[in-house]
């Protein structure tokens, strides 16, 4: 259950910070500049995969692969486990 939670926080954190870009969110606020941090921390190892001229289009997909991936893996390994 805290592998499927963590997957889910992370990938929570991964479309967070999508949704806040997308919505062109203050930059300036604390919430969304931890948000941003979290994001950038968590998508680090994806960072650039996807190079596009449309801003909006290049960090949706530089950071949904991650979030898919995220979650691919952490609720697999929680149902590998749970078989155990």
């Amino acid at each position: 259950m805290i592998i499927h939670s963590l997957a889910d926080i992370a990938a929570g954190f991964l479309g967070l910070w999508i949704l806040l870009y997308l919505l062109d969110a203050n930059h300036a606020n604390v919430f969304v500049d931890f948000v941003r941090g979290v994001a950038n921390w968590l998508a680090s190892w994806s960072q650039d995969i996807f190079v596009m001229k449309t801003e909006g289009l290049r960090v949706f997909f530089n950071f949904a692969l991650p979030a898919l991936v995220y979650l691919a893996v952490g609720h697999g390994a929680a149902a590998w486990l749970r078989r155990l």
